[in-house]
């Protein structure tokens, strides 16, 4: 989320953002606690049975550094809902390249 929110003014223009959490309200990352001390711009979702996240192949059940969560990802959808690019990190620090969201961005709002 962090790398997203200094560029508030370029994604609305480009459309809109949304982020989505595989977590449970009140568990472990505790959602509300964190929001409350880092908010953010965009709408902030939970995917609390982890639907959405098992529907794009995010889910994350065990691993080194994660257990039952979603890999962390990067999802472009256009105003047709029509998935546009995907960015999938193969742990929880790695992220899809700005210039390669930002690109897929303007591609899907053409």
């Amino acid at each position: 989320m962090a790398q997203f929110e200094p560029h508030q003014t370029r994604i609305a223009a480009a459309g809109s953002l949304l982020y989505i959490a595989a977590e449970k309200r009140g568990g472990l990352f505790k959602p509300e606690e964190f929001l409350r001390k880092q908010p953010v711009s965009f709408p902030f979702l939970l995917d609390e049975d982890r639907q959405v996240t098992k529907r794009y192949g995010l889910y994350h059940r065990l691993g080194t550094d994660a257990f039952n969560i979603a890999h962390p990802a990067t999802l472009v959808v256009d105003r047709k809902a029509r998935l546009r690019f995907i960015y999938r990190g193969e742990n929880q620090r790695d992220r899809a390249p700005l210039q390669e969201i930002f690109a897929a961005l303007q591609e899907a709002g053409q």
